[in-house]
């Protein structure tokens, strides 16, 4: 594929994923779904267990829809941004209004820590949004984000019976729009090389679709975090 068929394709990628996310009740009408629920709380969760190590600054974070993954934080500035307007009108806060597709418009070395919820999947050039996330974080400042995981243990087993894992799967309703799927091993690479730390890595449920129905256990994600549904990171800059 040229340049050009490649830009392309990249820029109707993501006009698809602007049609969608751009209405705040897309992130709104699931957010707080116990799945996500767990996510969120562990993602809140590493980043509490970080500040006591963490440089002072603000807390940015990026997709932060209308229910921020930051908790009330005493003596910290948060930050939030989306691209959605109506999802930070939502929120009665003062936000951000940005596409992190295009970079940051924060200076170098300029807060504490990076939060960024189920975001990264849905970018191309996934590499460049890190090293933007590495621009803006003070050094041994912290990245949070979360991800949907390409390896979950019923999408392995899918795999080797020659169907689809969920994560590429094109006729998806929504998970068609996810361009760059993570395995944990994956994740932990891109960090590594933009430059962090990976200091831990959670998961929420193991998930399991069977008749329609969709079942969930906690205790596996626990015990081996690769195979869980959703990949919750921190990592410090290096």
């Amino acid at each position: 594929m040229n340049r050009t068929n490649a830009d392309s394709v990249s820029n109707a990628a993501r006009a698809a994923n602007l049609e969608l996310y751009e209405q705040a009740s897309t992130v709104s009408g699931y957010v707080l779904s116990r799945y996500h629920a767990k996510r969120r709380e562990l993602a809140s969760g590493l980043l509490a267990r970080s500040l006591a190590s963490m440089p002072t600054g603000p807390l940015l974070e990026i997709g932060s829809s209308a229910e921020s993954l930051i908790p009330s934080l005493s003596g910290r500035q948060v930050i939030t941004s989306d691209i959605s307007l109506g999802a930070l009108y939502e929120a009665k806060a003062a936000g951000v209004c940005l596409n992190a597709a295009n970079g940051l418009p924060f200076r170098d070395a300029s807060v504490a820590a990076v939060v960024s919820g189920e975001l990264i999947e849905h970018i191309f050039d996934v590499r460049a949004m890190v090293e933007e996330f590495r621009r803006v974080i003070k050094p041994g400042g912290v990245l949070v984000l979360t991800t949907p995981n390409l390896a979950t243990l019923q999408d392995r087993l899918r795999f080797l019976t020659g169907a689809s894992p969920r994560q590429v799967d094109p006729l998806h309703p929504y998970l068609h729009l996810h361009i760059r799927p993570f395995t944990a091993s994956a994740l932990r690479r891109l960090l590594r090389t933009c430059g962090f730390e990976v200091t831990a890595l959670r998961s929420n449920f193991v998930g399991w679709e069977w008749n329609g129905h969709w079942l969930e256990w906690r205790w596996p994600a626990r015990l081996v975090p690769g195979i869980g549904g959703s990949l919750i990171v921190a990592a410090r800059r290096r």
